[in-house]
């Protein structure tokens, strides 16, 4: 699978760049060096790309705005940004604009590459994971983001989807807390979690008319989506 991904590289430093590019080469990415983030752009646009690696502090167009247009013709096309910064603001805006990894420079080719394969296997088991669920008597259309039963059709916000996504990938399963706060909300914390748990509130609601669908609480752990036959 590795011989298919084409990668984009987007790194204003010429030395470092050309020595990516001969290491992911060398590991069997054909790669495209650009030295900013217009240049990375065009060059976007003219072929086809598996995988985007991107510096965020770039000339004439940096990594973020760089990101912004490039989701604008692929959304799903893997992207990883690298950067000297590491404040926390920055990483989430990356996220923010479809990042799927942050590697903070300097770093090391190795962990770089077990990064970029980690995004690869992920985007791989996306494409074969379910859009559609039965949950009970509702039909959950995630790409729609559509909840509907004989009588009724809801539509659910981004975060409702994502969530009961994950909750349905993991039916009859604990879904770890942790592991929904990072998916969908990038970083675990206190607020966040109290968001989340509002999110869950909300989808109890929309299933309170089928009492075979129980969305449980597990304390200390997450949240269990269960459905009795």
């Amino acid at each position: 699978m590795e011989q298919q991904i084409k990668v984009l590289l987007a790194e204003d430093d010429k030395n470092l760049g050309t020595i990516l590019k001969a290491y992911l080469e060398a590991k069997g990415f054909p790669t495209e060096l650009c030295v900013n983030g217009q240049e990375a752009l065009e060059k976007f646009k003219r072929d086809d790309f598996n995988f985007c690696i991107l510096d965020v502090m770039m000339p004439v167009m940096d990594g973020f705005a760089l990101a912004k247009e490039v989701r604008k013709l692929d959304k799903k096309v893997p992207m990883l940004f690298l950067t000297a910064k590491s404040m926390q603001e920055d990483k989430l805006r990356g996220f923010e604009l479809g990042a799927d990894d942050y590697i903070s420079k300097p770093f090391s080719m190795e962990e770089l590459l077990l990064r970029m394969k980690a995004i690869i296997r992920r985007s791989a088991e996306d494409t074969v994971r379910a859009t559609v669920y039965q949950i009970g008597k509702y039909t959950f259309d995630y790409n729609r983001q559509l909840l509907t039963s004989a009588d009724d059709e809801s539509k659910l916000t981004s975060k409702e989807a994502e969530l009961l996504r994950l909750l349905c990938d993991n039916l009859n399963k604990v879904l770890d807390r942790s592991v929904a706060l990072n998916k969908i909300w990038f970083d675990d914390s206190y607020f966040n979690a109290r968001s989340m748990d509002v999110y869950i509130t909300k989808l109890r609601k929309f299933f309170k008319d089928d009492q075979r669908i129980d969305l449980m609480n597990v304390h200390g752990i997450g949240f269990k989506l269960v459905v009795n036959l």
